[in-house]
């Protein structure tokens, strides 16, 4: 296809994988994925390896099952990532439903181009379990100082958002063993894990290396789909402003905007459903450098996101209609753009310029 920069080639580097959700690439360029059924597996060369063992257990149903990946910044030597999840009730110890959850474990990598999990440890619960089957968020990025900021749906229930008492419709931020870092903002009323509030349902997270600073798309109603900053203490407002009406058509809220609420720094009226978010780096898309780009799911596309400073400038769309419902989106060590397809099977391409 033809961007800004000149044409693109998506070439496909795997395929047959179960919806997959999530990637992320190990220290020897090889790809770790999860599945929304319940596994995680190992890509080499094209080559999708067998489930690791010692994924948690999840409650695969509508939008839930295993979810995101993180890989410590420590990987080459302590093995460490975080896994997101639907959590099935009776694995949390509640009476019904299920919630966002977070496991830290060790991954051990096997001669067989597999592994397992050791050293498993749940570091963080939702505090409200339900049967919703939706808006789990799930996204995990990690800060320059180590700290997990982990994104939250509001499970369908909008109001949840605009409690700061309920782990949902929110951004948290944990220390990697789960404990709550001295300086999150904790104003009056505020769970102590919390960053932000008033968010509906954020699937996609990415840190600035430059600042720390995280950013995150989340999926309005109809209409509405935003780009955020999160900001410490903040509430960016749903559902009492919104730049989307319901599936009706009725309109949500008081408007788009009120005093004490954030604005988006960028909304997509219609709706491209955005999950998966990454900065480009590196020599391949120079040009592009420190953009983000996004995937889309109702859209089928992906979307780099034209930043300047702290300033959306501008969007470009890629791939519109081409390759299918873009789950996860992320910069490869070599400097091309991976994109992870929600589909059975599902395929993970990479993006370069031609030739």
């Amino acid at each position: 296809m033809e961007s800004s920069i000149g044409t693109l080639e998506a070439t496909v580097v795997a395929d047959g994988l179960d919806h997959p959700w999530a990637v992320e690439f190990l220290p020897d360029g090889r790809m770790l994925v999860t599945e929304r059924s319940g596994t995680m597996r190992i890509v080499a060369d094209g080559d999708v390896g067998e489930p690791v063992a010692g994924v948690p257990e999840v409650r695969a149903r509508g939008q839930g099952g295993l979810l995101d990946l993180a890989i410590a910044p420590d990987f080459e030597t302590s093995g460490r990532i975080y896994l997101s999840y639907s959590e099935p009730a009776s694995s949390a110890g509640r009476q019904r439903g299920s919630g966002t959850a977070v496991m830290a474990a060790t991954l051990n990598l096997d001669e067989t181009g597999s592994g397992s999990l050791s050293d498993q440890s749940v570091i963080f619960r939702m505090n409200n379990y339900t049967p919703s089957n939706r808006h789990f968020g799930s996204r995990i990025a990690i800060g320059n100082d180590g700290n997990l900021f982990v994104t939250l749906g509001e499970r369908g229930d909008a109001e949840r958002a605009q409690d700061p008492a309920d782990l949902a419709g929110a951004v948290a931020r944990i220390a990697p063993d789960g404990s709550v870092p001295a300086d999150n903002p904790q104003p009056e009323g505020w769970a102590a894990e919390l960053w932000s509030i008033g968010h509906r349902n954020p699937q996609g997270a990415a840190i600035r290396a430059s600042d720390g600073q995280l950013f995150i798309v989340e999926h309005g109603a109809r209409g509405g789909d935003e780009v955020n900053m999160p900001r410490p203490g903040a509430n960016y407002g749903w559902p009492v402003i919104t730049y989307g009406v319901d599936y009706s058509g009725l309109p949500i809220g008081e408007g788009t905007e009120k005093e004490g609420l954030e604005q988006p720094l960028h909304y997509w009226d219609p709706s491209i459903s955005p999950s998966g978010l990454d900065f480009v780096s590196g020599d391949l898309f120079a040009e592009w450098e420190g953009d983000l780009i996004t995937g889309g799911l109702s859209g089928r596309t992906m979307v780099r996101i034209d930043l300047e400073g702290d300033t959306v400038a501008d969007t470009e769309p890629l791939f519109e209609g081409q390759v299918g419902r873009v789950r996860d989106i992320k910069t490869g060590p070599d400097g091309a753009i991976y994109a992870v397809i929600d589909d059975s099977p599902g395929p993970i391409y990479r993006i370069a310029p031609a030739g």
